[in-house]
């Protein structure tokens, strides 16, 4: 199970982190990502990191803007966001794959962050 957090109100230039807590499995053996959906558009890839945190990847419209971490021991991933932009508003969910496919099979409930100018 995973439970997507830290998503509300905030301006353009602000910052926020999201979180997203695992349960029910062995989290570190899964590789974590970010997606969002803004209305009226498809769900996009954001961001993703490895089973160790070693190597992580951005969708090009959050690059040198976003910073995802994770820590294991807490069974929890970050999303941190800076420099936030009205296009950055949407429902953020985290989800989890397994390092043998490249489809994200398990999914958070989504927290909706909102950038307002």
């Amino acid at each position: 199970q995973l439970q997507a957090s830290g998503g509300g109100l905030v301006q353009v230039g602000g910052s926020l982190r999201l979180s997203c807590a695992a349960s029910g499995r062995t989290f570190s053996g899964y590789v974590m990502g970010w997606f969002r959906q803004a209305p009226g558009k498809e769900r996009e890839f954001v961001s993703s990191i490895t089973l160790s945190g070693g190597s992580t990847s951005y969708a090009n419209s959050v690059k040198g803007r976003s910073t995802i971490s994770r820590d294991n021991a807490k069974n929890t991933v970050y999303l941190q966001m800076n420099s936030l932009k009205p296009e950055d508003t949407a429902v953020y969910y985290c989800a989890a794959r397994t390092t043998n496919v490249s489809v994200y099979k398990y999914w958070g409930q989504g927290t909706e962050l909102t950038v307002s100018s």
